[in-house]
């Protein structure tokens, strides 16, 4: 199973797929091929809890095609609880500000053909 394929099952799962620099012990999104903070290869897998707080979003009204059964939602940047890492995802049914105030908590919900589902904890 490929590193991709491994990331959309446990998203699935509600889960962030990382991986732990073997050298200097720093964090990294599954998809790093070399830490960007000393260069080592080695990596170890670490399971995260999807959990973090909403730090940006874009809420789409006009969708790009193949999206538009899915307006209105927001694309969501996620600051992972108690780790350095931003995710994005996609979080339905959000229409104005009002309905996502920054510092929302959220989630890890799935993964389909949008990507990355996130909702409200």
């Amino acid at each position: 199973m490929t590193i991709e394929e491994q990331l959309i099952e446990k998203a699935k799962e509600g889960k962030l797929l990382t991986h732990k620099c073997t050298e200097c012990g720093y964090l990294h999104l599954s998809t790093a091929y070399f830490c960007r903070k000393c260069g080592s290869k080695g990596f170890e897998d670490v399971l995260l809890d999807g959990v973090g707080s909403v730090v940006t979003y874009t809420i789409i009204t006009v969708a790009p095609a193949g999206f538009e059964k899915y307006t209105p939602y927001a694309f969501v940047v996620l600051q992972v609880d108690n780790t350095e890492l931003r995710i994005s995802g996609f979080m339905p049914n959000i229409a104005t500000p009002d309905d996502l105030p920054v510092g929302t908590k959220a989630k890890i919900a799935g993964f389909d053909e949008r990507g990355i589902i996130i909702e409200k904890q």
